[in-house]
């Protein structure tokens, strides 16, 4: 398949003071040397802790914030070297959506408005033709044509996140970022959500990178999941290789953890407890990011820098263990 994101190396380094009148400063690394690829027409789906830095990585890849080194090409250009100009014309094909669609909303615009915004922008249509546009998204994604007139209050959070959704597809990208875009809705809410997203994804050709901490909702919609932890990538493979058999002890872990509905499954199922906190990005230990709570902990071999190695088709894994099932 051909790649239409790429990145190299990545990290973002934010700098903290020590203390009120301490003039040291320490490094938060929220993303540290991170390489991966993102196929066009493909989902890829990003999953870990709280604090793991997926939504970091997602606005490094959409190009909303710069990465402290690293390099992000997008259909092999890399975003952070173009010119105004040429930048301009790779955001019409780069969208995000939100975790909280009210936040991302102005309250005090209409829809048709927010909707419109990017539209009128890039395009160059008058704001009848923008309107009139705007209702056709509307309709798209599930809501009414003459929703426009509303406002953001007037909504459900379902439907304010299909609002987020039409905004995002307004100036047909090919690259969304979805981050966390229903973990804020009812479960029942989250699979039309989900649903929509797979049903426009085939509709428009989409590429999507999609965050959670939810697994079952990175089961259903990725082709490929990648695991995060304290600001690396630990494992990335497709999605039937991470399922079925994992080989990181984290992604092992995360999946124990995975609630299951079925009773009879549920009482077999072993479960994998980890001991202590996930440990602070100010000082992240040495090595493997995960010994400090690994149960296979194998001393100064897991103190050392993991690599990501190659263990089959498409399936990498940062561990000493690779290649074995525990």
């Amino acid at each position: 398949m051909k790649e239409l994101v790429t990145c190299y190396n990545i990290k973002k380094y934010y700098t903290v003071s020590t203390g009120l009148f301490s003039r040291k400063k320490a490094y938060l690394k929220a993303v540290d040397n991170v390489s991966l690829k993102i196929n066009k027409g493909e989902v890829l789906g990003l999953v870990g802790e709280s604090g793991s830095g997926k939504t970091t990585l997602g606005l490094i890849l959409s190009g909303l914030i710069n990465p402290s080194e690293g390099d992000v090409f997008f259909e092999g250009k890399n975003i952070f070297q173009l010119s105004p100009t040429e930048l301009r014309m790779i955001r019409k094909k780069i969208q995000i959506i939100f975790q909280d669609p009210f936040s991302s909303l102005n309250p005090r615009m209409t829809v048709g408005e927010i909707i419109s915004e990017p539209i009128i922008t890039h395009e160059r249509l008058d704001s009848t033709e923008a309107l009139n546009k705007s209702a056709e998204l509307l309709e798209i994604v599930g809501l009414k044509s003459d929703d426009i007139y509303k406002y953001p209050h007037e909504f459900s959070g379902g439907q304010a996140q299909r609002i987020a959704i039409a905004r995002a597809l307004s100036i047909k990208p090919s690259f969304i970022v979805a981050d966390e875009p229903v973990s804020s809705l009812d479960v029942s809410v989250r699979a039309q959500i989900l649903n929509l997203l797979k049903d426009l994804q085939i509709r428009f050709g989409l590429t999507y990178l999609f965050i959670s901490h939810d697994l079952s909702v990175v089961r259903h919609i990725s082709n490929r999941i990648g695991v995060m932890y304290l600001g690396k990538i630990v494992e990335i493979a497709d999605k039937k290789s991470l399922f079925d058999s994992p080989i990181h002890p984290y992604t092992q872990a995360l999946l124990s953890a995975a609630p299951i509905p079925d009773p009879s499954v549920r009482d077999k199922k072993i479960k994998m407890l980890l001991k202590g906190e996930i440990p602070s990005p100010l000082k992240p230990p040495e090595g493997c990011r995960f010994h400090s709570r690994c149960p296979y902990f194998r001393g100064d071999e897991c103190k050392k820098e993991q690599p990501l190695i190659k263990v089959d088709t498409e399936h990498y894994v940062a561990c000493t263990l690779a290649g074995n099932k525990h």
